[in-house]
């Protein structure tokens, strides 16, 4: 930082010399109203700080507070270049032409002017005292720069209602202007308006208190939203108890009536009755012993092993498959296709299977088709359950695996959730509506890692 003093005093001799600001700031590669506020506000105040004893660290950025153009990083990692740029610049010389020293020192105080008057242009209000009518004077002020930024204008509306038009000198060190008058007629007034600036120099740890109400809110905010959280995860866990209670309570009761079946079953297959619906009978028990199996095992952990998803599915497609209606066909292709193993829970993945193949049942009311597929790729089997029921609305298709939310008469809007639970979470797959039309059907898709043998 050492390079700044040498920039400004640079930037001062080149301004003395009659080089307009924007030329230096094209020379430079360096927008004008940046260099404006280098030259006029932070150089000075950076210069004067160092003078009353500050560290270079802290007087930059005191002086980078003032404006609101100028970029810390940019500026230091420039200044090499900076200082390069403005000693390459050279003012031009004009030949068979008198030096005058007032005349140039006027020019050099007017373009110095021009930038301090960045920061303080605007309308002004003069109160003095009329020594003829011993009344308050209140009269207006306008100062900004000319339209070429070449020199101060001022307006100034008298009291007497007359307009003078002039240019000015600003003495940043003093507060005022110096006003060149000119009317109708060639006079020059000269007069001095002082304007009172407020300047504050606050220590640098106060600079930061008007942050604090932010802060302070920003920490209030933050612990409600924790809050919000820890209340809501209390509430989901208490939820998941209750229903993890309430599955495995069911599958408590319904283990003395199935053990009661299981030996009516054994009776009939010793009497002379149809052996053939006696089987029948005897899968479904089967089938709802595997329920309350299932049921039993919520909330308990999951046990993962290599099993033939040909065969799983296959099961239970064939079950379905006997007790459809007749007007419903249901297709299965992983009979016909080379086994395909991954990891699952043989039980909950074939409640899943069969909880797609109700819910496509369902749709068909009836009368339809069901077309259960298993493809694979490089990394995963996909297993498909398609039907041509009434479809589902493309605005519903992430809601269908809502808790709750059911499209049917009856129904808790359960068994899918359950079904999405049991393939994310349990099996790391996914699970997903991939196509569906109102009217035409709808395919769900169960997507699984293949295993392969290391």
């Amino acid at each position: 930082m050492n390079e700044l003093p040498e920039i400004y005093r640079r930037i001062e001799y080149l301004r003395n010399k009659g080089v307009k600001m924007k030329e230096i700031a094209d020379h430079t590669n360096m927008a004008a109203s940046v260099l404006s506020s280098l030259y006029s506000s932070v150089l000075p105040t950076y210069i004067g700080c160092i003078k009353k004893g500050n560290n270079e660290e802290e007087a930059l950025d005191y002086a980078l507070s003032q404006v609101n153009n100028v970029s810390k990083k940019r500026l230091l990692g420039n200044l090499k270049e900076l200082k390069e740029q403005l000693y390459a610049l050279e003012p031009a010389v004009a030949t068979g032409q008198k030096e005058n020293p007032f005349l140039d020192m006027l020019s050099e105080e007017m373009l110095r002017s021009v930038q301090d008057a960045y920061n303080y242009s605007g309308i002004y209000i003069s109160y003095s005292l009329s020594s003829s009518t011993n009344a308050l004077k209140v009269e207006p002020y306008l100062i900004t720069t000319s339209e070429n930024n070449g020199y101060v204008k001022v307006v100034h509306m008298s009291a007497y209602n007359t307009t003078h038009f002039g240019t000015g000198i600003f003495s940043n060190h003093q507060n005022s202007y110096i006003i060149f008058n000119e009317r109708e007629s060639p006079q020059m007034a000269l007069f001095t308006i002082y304007l009172q600036l407020p300047m504050y120099d606050f220590p640098h740890m106060l600079k930061g208190l008007y942050l604090f109400p932010y802060v302070q809110l920003g920490v209030i905010f933050f612990f409600i939203f924790i809050g919000y959280i820890a209340f809501r995860s209390s509430k989901q866990d208490e939820q998941n108890r209750v229903w993890i209670g309430l599955a495995k309570e069911t599958a408590h009761q319904l283990g003395t009536p199935t053990s009661s079946l299981l030996g009516w079953i054994e009776y009939l297959r010793s009497q002379p009755v149809d052996q053939e619906a006696v089987e029948e009978m005897n899968k479904d028990l089967t089938h709802l012993l595997k329920i309350v199996d299932r049921f039993s095992k919520i909330g308990s952990e999951t046990v993962l092993q290599k099993a033939t998803v040909n065969e799983v599915v296959g099961e239970a497609v064939m079950y379905f498959r006997k007790r459809i209606p007749r007007n419903v066909t249901l297709d299965y292709n992983g009979l016909a296709i080379a086994p395909i193993e991954a990891n699952i829970n043989p039980a909950l993945f074939e409640w899943v299977v069969e909880n797609l193949m109700k819910n496509a049942l369902d749709a068909l009311q009836g009368h339809g088709s069901i077309d259960v597929r298993l493809s694979m790729d490089d990394q995963n089997v996909m297993i498909d359950v398609k039907d041509t029921g009434k479809g589902i609305p493309k605005s519903n298709w992430k809601r269908i695996f809502e808790p709750g939310f059911t499209t049917k008469t009856r129904g808790w809007g359960l068994g899918l959730s359950l079904s999405r639970r049991i393939i994310e979470e349990y099996h790391n797959g996914k699970i997903a509506v991939v196509e569906s039309e109102p009217g035409k059907g709808t395919m769900i898709r169960i997507t699984l890692k293949r295993f392969f043998d290391a």
